[in-house]
């Protein structure tokens, strides 16, 4: 059943880049609800299998919709946004792109595929289908200081491209300007972890979430909580092992400073009771390697934050 939103934002209120100076199309008060139109991330460039990504404008790539003031966020604060629906629209489309991609020396490029979404079901074409897994790849807030396009993920969130942040997921994002300044786009019908063609099933559609504040707590990251378990990220230029450091440090500093772990205890548990993940590797790339780390939502460890 869809959910009643009280606001809507239409796709054409838009930002290309999460900074410290964003300015609110919205502002909202926790609890309440909104309706996020979204383009796909190349904005109506490709329509059909002859339109390739080699002739597109790159200036105009994955736009979020937004931003959401939230009244009461405070730098030291999470915003926690709850994606409550995640719809993709009709048609969707994914890209070889020259010099992309760890088989990128073996294919054709570039090359476009369109996709047909019917129900729960993504058509690749009358062989190939598959079930539809809807998730937002740009999510994000204002950043400290610096300005980071939507290309890039970073402590902000931004091009997280975590196949987790579907319907269901909560984020909880650091505040570092006042009312948090939230933005969203980038939907994919689905995206495997590693996304290492570099797009998933790029598709407009619309959003759903709610949203809140937890005062006074926050991660250095974003961090998302599941049904089952919670997620830490970390980002890096390039490098996955430095995304998984940062995804890594992050869980363990949670363990210890919201759920009393030595730093031993937690070494030890994220090693035999947590799972790292990938989240974006596709190399060659200019763009960031994210990794994640779940933690099971277990009596030690029920939250990312304690009450």
């Amino acid at each position: 059943m869809a959910v009643a939103a009280a606001h809507r934002l239409s796709r054409d209120q838009v930002i290309w880049s999460f900074g410290p100076d964003l300015e609110p199309v919205l502002e909202i008060d926790p609890g309440d609800t909104v309706t996020f139109e979204t383009n796909d991330c190349f904005t109506g460039q490709i329509r059909s299998e002859g339109d390739l990504v080699t002739e597109i404008d790159f200036e105009r790539v994955n736009s979020a919709t937004g931003p959401v003031a939230v009244r009461g966020a405070e730098p030291g604060d999470s915003l926690v946004v709850e994606l409550l629906e995640v719809r993709p629209g009709p048609r969707g489309f994914a890209t070889i792109i020259p010099e992309f991609g760890q088989l990128i020396d073996r294919v054709r490029s570039p090359v476009t595929y369109v996709f047909d979404v019917e129900g729960d079901t993504i058509h690749m074409n009358e062989r190939i289908s598959f079930p539809l897994r809807p998730m937002v790849g740009v999510v994000g807030v204002a950043t400290g200081g610096e300005e980071i396009t939507n290309g890039w993920a970073g402590r902000h969130g931004g091009n997280l491209d975590d196949h987790l942040h579907g319907p269901g997921a909560k984020l909880y994002f650091p505040v570092r300007q006042p009312g948090g300044l939230f933005a969203v786009g980038d939907m994919h019908a689905s995206m495997g972890d590693g996304e290492i063609c570099g797009t998933g099933v790029e598709i407009g559609g619309e959003v759903v979430a709610r949203f809140d504040v937890l005062p006074g707590r926050q991660a250095e990251w974003p961090v998302t909580e599941l049904a089952e378990a919670w997620v830490t990220h970390g980002t890096s230029g390039g490098d996955f092992h430095e995304a998984m450091q940062a995804a890594t440090e992050e869980a363990a500093k949670l363990l210890v400073d919201q759920w009393g772990f030595t730093i031993e205890e937690a070494f030890v548990f994220l090693s035999v009771a947590c799972d790292v993940g990938v989240c974006q590797a596709c190399r060659p790339s200019p763009f960031s390697a994210i990794a994640r780390v779940s933690i099971p939502k277990l009596s030690a460890t029920p939250a990312p934050f304690a009450a």
